[in-house]
């Protein structure tokens, strides 16, 4: 038998003098893991002092949502659209790019789907 790992894990990193906020997303995520993940999200977004965060969401190893985690995370992003100035996805699935570009049309911010880490980095850094 094989252990099933999903859910989401944040952090705060800093790229010179650009801080940015990280989100790794593992396996199918389940109405549970927001219950868990949105306080925290929450939380570290009002201890940051700009008004506008950058973020980098690694779904490298996302297989999906459970429906009612998809209803979760559009939720969680329309509640938080307007804080977020940059949102780097980090990907390695068509249908991942495809999300990014449908997500950007529900934030302020901009939103841009990319397959390698460092690439993601440099577009967050300015």
């Amino acid at each position: 038998m094989s252990i099933k790992k999903h859910g989401l894990s944040i952090g705060i990193n800093r790229i010179e003098n650009v801080f940015f906020v990280t989100i790794k997303a593992v396996g199918t995520l389940t109405h549970d893991d927001y219950l868990v993940i949105t306080p925290m999200l929450e939380g570290a977004l009002s201890q940051v002092e700009q008004p506008k965060v950058s973020l980098l969401l690694d779904a490298t190893e996302l297989e999906g949502w459970e429906l009612r985690a998809a209803w979760d995370d559009l939720q969680l992003g329309l509640k938080h659209q307007s804080e977020f100035e940059r949102v780097a996805v980090l990907g390695n699935k068509h249908w991942q790019e495809w999300a990014a570009k449908m997500g950007s049309w529900f934030m302020s911010g901009e939103m841009k789907y990319f397959e390698d880490q460092n690439d993601a980095l440099k577009w967050l850094r300015y």
